[in-house]
């Protein structure tokens, strides 16, 4: 699957199910970079607090 062929999974001989690779992301660098630029900034403590409200800090 890695280079790209696909498999099909069968089931007493029918089709039940394929492989295959995933799309691969058509933006290079650049692009990634732009995107990342609008991203909005990260309130660290904001972060760790929504976390904390969601998983019990003690674990």
């Amino acid at each position: 699957v890695e280079h790209g062929e696909r498999i099909v999974v069968t089931r007493d001989g029918a089709p039940v199910a394929e492989l295959r690779p995933l799309p691969r992301s058509s933006a290079g660098p650049t692009e990634l970079i732009r995107r990342r630029k609008n991203l909005p900034q990260v309130d660290p403590e904001a972060l760790r607090r929504d976390i904390d409200n969601l998983i019990d800090p003690s674990l």
